[in-house]
């Protein structure tokens, strides 16, 4: 070696000691618990090279994916490799809300306990229900080494025909921002990640992926926006997933003013914001728009955050600042969450699916509601002696939603039906989970005859009924995701199966399986109706327990039951018609490849119901539905007295309760508050609900305080305003009932986005 070379040699050890140490403290600075997620990301992220940044803001698609080198994938949602020299963890990713999802068996014999649709949850108005439901699929994730859960839908049901209302929480932002939040804490107490999705605006899935939700800016805030406001205050989310819909002009995962100005601005959020998977259509606007993430590379039209955001970031279009700012979010939702220091195991653990079993029945049971019961029909004897089941294959199971949320369950699924057509044909199948009333009936009454039918022959079905004692009929609507159902009607003739039982047989009780409200031309027939939703793996003895009266009914409606379709703001989702059409194309041979849109061209879907969504808009229009939002009946009754209201700056009200009937039951009662948004029409609106259980004759005190922002208007650029006066209050049963009321006088408030 020459002594020039030994020199340079010596100089460059000597300028390497720094940058060494450098790193070395940053690392260690990462792994630092006793410091904020905030600057351990920060630290991490300043010892990271930029190939290893550029790397985590773009994940696989693991069924579609080819990466240049062989990676070790599980069949699933996601997948973004770690940095083992970091500590920063590989993210494997799950889909999501209902359980552990293993849509089409892509991993063969893996099953889940599958949860009751989330609409069964909002059902329950008990926060510990979504909790633990949440704290459930949690821990089942973590046990199959995911450590990302793509849960937490909180969209509000504006339309009653959306194919994905069964994932959602209803249509009150009160309602579905707490049980949301609640959801998610529980899913994030087995220190993994869950989302909160989908960003916003995602009330349709006909042309979900082209559509520009419009509506304005202050209404959205009071309403969906509102909703997920909520719920990240209760559970900070480690990651928001932006929608696939424009909104007011530019998609959910470019859209500045939603993600940079509300979401990151307004709210201080420090997660990150994941695409949904092919919801991504740049690079540069997507990554100054706020998105952080692109999800599921293989389904967008071009990997953006792959070669293209390297040049961007090379040319400057797109600053390093901004990198570092993705990364450091991803980065904090990984700390924050805990799987940073608590990471899932390398191999699959055992889960105690029995008990977790518990926890679905729990939820249904909690979530059925009771919409009519004549005559005190229910709860039924266990002496009877010849009961009829008719239709929803109720000799095997109970009916599940479809798509990214179907789980595939314990017990398996005895009825399972490809889809020939349609945008969910790829990934759903009709399913019915092994849960079957019938023999859950059975068990509960083993001195009756207690049979099935199916129901294919209306006629067979009424002489059926006929010569039983009591008919139950099973209605189903079945909905998925990626697809809207054509009207809110029962499919295959169930309505004239219904109309038919019901004359042979008086005593004919409905258990209805849907996801949302249907058309109901029967109803006067029937004395007996109970909502079940998709009530999960224990659905069978879920209803069984209702019916005969183990369990007393106490599920009320997060959605309002409209008469008919046409009292929706919208009757029928638009874009239908282009959707048929692109059907009937690819019906007659035409090859061209529709893609994630369905062959449906860009439209636009206007709200201009604005915040007064659901109840709010059928008492806006003066329009009586069928069944209100917070409507259940019970096996006892409850009776509201001595309302107290306190004024000031914080509305606060007090009542009791009494159940004033001869059995335990648990109620729901409802505050709502009349006040004027912004758009200046004077609604109620739910501000505080509880649920109690209580011993025949039993009485107790309940206390509501209101957070201001449920009766507040927003400013754009300004706020939330509470104007300072008189607002009428009532406290009732449901969004129609003023059992109490009274006046509070308000202090103005101010507070801010």
């Amino acid at each position: 070696m020459t002594r020039h070379a030994l020199i340079a040699l010596l100089l460059l050890g000597t300028a390497c000691v720094p940058a060494a140490q450098a790193q070395l403290a940053a690392t260690t600075a990462g792994s630092n618990r006793a410091l904020s997620a905030e600057a351990r990301a920060k630290a991490l992220v300043a010892a990271m090279t930029t190939q290893e940044k550029l790397a985590i803001v773009h994940g696989y698609f693991p069924p579609m994916a080819k990466p240049p080198q062989p990676i070790a994938m599980i069949p699933s949602a996601g997948h973004i490799p770690g940095i083992p020299r970091l500590g920063i963890p590989t993210l494997r990713e799950s889909d999501a809300s209902l359980g552990v999802a293993n849509q089409i068996e892509q991993r063969k014999g893996d099953t889940a306990t599958a949860l009751p649709a989330s609409l069964a949850t909002a059902a329950t108005f008990n926060p510990s229900i979504a909790y633990a439901g949440g704290a459930m699929i949690g821990a089942e994730a973590r046990a199959k080494t995911f450590n990302v859960l793509l849960a937490g839908g909180v969209n509000l049901t504006r339309d009653p025909w959306n194919g994905r209302n069964f994932e959602y929480l209803g249509e009150d932002p009160l309602l579905a921002g707490v049980m949301a939040g609640e959801h998610i804490r529980g899913v994030q107490s087995n220190h993994i990640v869950s989302t909160i999705k989908h960003f916003a605006l995602n009330s349709q899935e006909t042309g979900r992926t082209v559509l520009d939700a419009r509506i304005d800016k202050a209404a959205l805030r009071e309403s969906d926006l509102l909703a997920f406001q909520i719920a990240t205050e209760i559970c900070d989310p480690a990651s928001v997933m932006c929608a696939y819909n424009k909104v007011n002009g530019d998609y959910a995962c470019e859209n500045d003013w939603l993600l940079n100005t509300v979401l990151k601005k307004d709210w201080g959020y420090k997660g990150w914001v994941m695409s949904d998977w092919g919801a991504v259509h740049s690079t540069e606007k997507a990554a100054l728009g706020g998105l952080d993430q692109e999800s599921g590379q293989e389904l967008d039209d071009a990997i953006h955050f792959g070669k293209p955001f390297e040049d961007a970031v090379k040319t400057g279009r797109i600053p390093m600042a901004r990198l570092d700012d993705m990364v450091t979010r991803i980065l904090h939702g990984v700390i924050a969450s805990g799987l940073m220091d608590d990471p899932v195991p390398e191999s699959p653990r055992q889960i105690d699916y029995a008990a977790h079993a518990d926890v679905a029945q729990r939820t249904a049971e909690e979530g059925i509601v009771l919409l009519k019961n004549e005559g005190n029909l229910l709860p039924l004897a266990k002496s009877a002696r010849r009961i009829v089941l008719i239709g929803g294959h109720a000799d095997v199971g109970v009916l599940s939603g479809g798509g990214s949320s179907q789980v595939r369950s314990v017990g398996g699924a005895p009825v399972e039906i490809p889809l020939t057509k349609g945008a969910a044909a790829s990934f759903a199948r009709m399913t019915w989970h092994a849960s079957s009333p019938l023999k859950a009936i059975q068990a509960l009454a083993p001195q009756a005859d207690v049979t099935y039918i199916d129901g294919s022959d209306p006629k067979a079905a009424a002489e059926a009924a006929r010569r039983a004692d009591l008919a139950i009929v099973f209605g189903w609507q079945w909905q998925t995701e990626a697809q809207d159902p054509e009207n809110m009607r029962l499919p295959d003739n169930q309505d004239a199966l219904i109309d038919a039982v019901a004359t042979a047989n008086r005593k004919t009780i409905v258990m209805l399986e849907t996801g949302g409200p249907v058309e109901m031309p029967w109803i006067a027939k029937v004395p007996v109706l109970v909502q079940a939703w998709y009530p999960g793996q224990r659905g069978g003895e879920a209803m069984a327990n209702i019916l005969f009266g183990d369990v007393a009914p106490s599920g009320r409606l997060p959605i309002t039951f409209p008469v008919h379709a046409d009292q929706a703001p919208r009757p029928e989702p638009l874009g239908l018609a282009e959707l048929r059409a692109a059907d009937a194309r690819r019906e007659a041979g035409d090859t061209a490849n529709y893609g994630m849109t369905g062959g449906v061209a860009p439209f636009a879907v206007d709200y201009p119901e604005g915040a007064e969504v659901g109840y709010r808009w059928y008492a806006m229009k003066g329009s009586k539905p069928l069944f209100p939002f917070g409507y259940g009946l019970s096996y006892t009754s409850f009776t509201y007295a001595n309302l107290k209201v306190h004024d000031g700056t914080a509305l606060t009200v007090s009542f009791d309760v009494t159940n004033a009937g001869n059995r335990s039951g648990a109620d729901v009662p409802q505050l709502y508050v009349q006040a004027k948004g912004s758009a200046g029409v004077n609604a109620w609106r739910l501000a505080g609900f509880d649920k109690i259980s209580l011993s025949a004759g039993e009485t107790r005190r309940v206390t509501m305080t209101v957070d201001p922002r449920l009766i507040a208007r927003f400013e754009e650029g300004a706020g939330w305003r509470l104007d300072g006066g008189s607002y009428a209050l009532a406290v009732g049963h449901h969004a129609d009932d003023m059992a109490l009321k009274g006046v509070a006088k308000l202090d103005p408030v101010s507070l801010k986005p």
